[in-house]
């Protein structure tokens, strides 16, 4: 009619509304952006490889270089009038700076953490995907060797494999690696299990797909958050490993800047000058709490949205 205001249809109203900017409040960020672990952790263990990796360009002093003029200087926070500039977090009982052997000594920490990761992910991993997949005899024979692992104390075994062959960096590696498999397996299997009667399985077998391309390209992308999530678990497990046996004095051997040995060289003037044990303590608990952080925040954006 004249004069009468025209009326739009719904479809058009929604489609106006949906074509507004949508202000900046009421947008969502990513998952990752709100997740503060997560952004905080890798940025605490990017910060610490970088020191590692770049331990040559920073460390002011050679850390095996001894100095015995030099011996238990404290560092510029403990005492600042004793303290030397040139060693700012002072020396050990042996004059070495400990700065340099701080940073030397996050090498040995990631290089056994993520080779002995490695080495029980391997083992670990083939093992559970089989259990899971194939299922009956050789799920019980996966069961078994999983059963007869948790019966076996890590430290025990890893401190009397370490005493027969002797304590190196290949020997720790080895051991932790043989000895930290079993959650890949446990946790593997039952991954696999979940998804092998899906239907891209499903299809993968009607049309003809060999058993280790399934393995391959259909099952192992499927369970891989999974193995991110507890590969983040076990270098951490590994590292703190480390530490003890080096503390022991079955681990990582001086000269060698370990973590675990540098509290180990400590004990002895622990009373007198206990930032030496508190320097290198910290940095394992630095470490390995980013590595826990970063694989909790992994798996916080592979669940489903409110689920995690």
């Amino acid at each position: 009619m004249p004069g009468s205001t025209p009326v739009s249809a719904p479809g058009e109203e929604l489609a106006a509304q949906a074509a507004l900017p949508v202000p900046a409040a009421r947008r969502r960020r990513p998952r990752w952006q709100r997740n503060l672990g997560l952004i905080s952790s890798a940025l605490v263990l990017a910060a610490i490889v970088i020191a590692a990796l770049a331990a040559p360009w920073l460390a002011p002093h050679d850390p095996y270089v001894q100095s015995l003029n030099d011996r238990l200087l404290p560092p510029f926070f403990v005492d600042a009038e004793r303290a030397v500039p040139s060693h700012p977090l002072g020396t050990d009982n042996l004059g070495r700076d400990y700065l340099s052997r701080l940073l030397y000594g996050a090498r040995i920490s990631l290089l056994i953490g993520f080779f002995a990761m490695v080495v029980s992910g391997l083992i670990g991993t083939v093992m559970g995907v089989l259990a899971g997949y194939f299922g009956g005899r050789t799920d019980t024979v996966v069961s078994f060797l999983v059963t007869t692992r948790l019966s076996l104390p890590i430290i025990m075994v890893a401190l009397a494999v370490v005493s027969v062959f002797g304590g190196s960096l290949e020997v720790v590696v080895l051991v932790l690696g043989f000895l930290l498999w079993d959650r890949f397996a446990v946790v593997m299997r039952s991954a696999t299990h979940q998804v092998r009667g899906r239907e891209y399985i499903l299809a993968a077998q009607a049309i003809g797909c060999s058993v280790p391309r399934i393995l391959w390209q259909e099952v192992l992308p499927n369970v891989l958050s999974s193995l991110v999530v507890i590969a983040s678990y076990e270098m951490a497990q590994a590292i703190l490993l480390e530490a003890a046996l080096s503390f022991l004095g079955l681990g990582v051997q001086p000269p060698l800047p370990s973590w675990g040995l540098m509290v180990s060289e400590a004990k002895e003037v622990m009373l007198f000058e206990p930032w030496m044990i508190m320097l290198p303590g910290a940095a394992i608990c630095v470490l390995v709490l980013a590595i826990n952080l970063l694989g909790d925040g992994i798996r916080d954006l592979t669940v489903p949205e409110g689920r995690a």
